[in-house]
């Protein structure tokens, strides 16, 4: 397989996969509803009205920014991953980077298109192509669901910021999209000089 076909296999899969579950979800629980897989793996449906791990800033117009930012964001991981298959680089580096532009064109889409095609999520099961949805175009909301609480208690006093007072690890709870990021940061951390000769 050619590194052109192999980066759009990779983006198409990812992107598929991510609007799959991100719409089965949405379609199939409430707003909050959680189902235990295991102790420390839940489905827990929530949405992310701003950037990663729940951060919000400027309200509406904070959120058409920070979608516009992510738009010119994509721009450039496109020039960068056309840039890297030219270069002829190893396999693996053409994953990272489509792994990082689908996780990326992935929430795009959710913060794009989901607030003017379902409605809202609160109290009922939301509706596809809804008649009445709960936005408007750029202002949708991120739909995220994996939820890793692997340890919960008290740290020590003398633990940095958080010492003495109750704790999660992993709190935060996120979407495949989000994955697909850090799966495609990590890659290229493990084939940096792959990714990022020196010459």
């Amino acid at each position: 397989m050619s590194k052109k076909n192999l980066a759009i296999a990779t983006i198409l899969i990812a992107l598929i996969l991510d609007q799959i579950i991100k719409i089965y979800i949405k379609t199939n629980f409430i707003l909050g509803e959680e189902v235990l897989v295991f102790d420390w793996f839940r489905i827990h449906f929530t949405e992310n009205n701003g950037m990663a791990m729940g951060f919000e800033f400027g309200g509406e117009t904070g959120k058409l920014f920070l979608t516009l930012f992510r738009l010119v964001a994509v721009c450039g991981i496109v020039y960068w991953l056309y840039s890297t298959i030219k270069s002829k680089v190893h396999n693996a580096v053409i994953i990272a980077i489509s792994l990082i532009f689908s996780g990326a064109v992935g929430n795009i889409i959710d913060s794009v298109f989901y607030g003017v095609i379902f409605d809202d999520s609160t109290n009922k099961v939301a509706t596809l192509f809804a008649d009445e949805p709960y936005g408007k175009i750029f202002h949708g909301k991120v739909v995220d669901m994996f939820y890793f609480p692997i340890w919960s208690g008290n740290l020590p006093n003398w633990f940095p910021f958080v010492g003495g007072e109750p704790y999660t690890f992993f709190q935060y709870i996120f979407n495949p999209a989000d994955a697909f990021i850090t799966i495609g940061v990590a890659i290229l951390f493990i084939f940096s000089k792959q990714a990022f000769p020196k010459d």
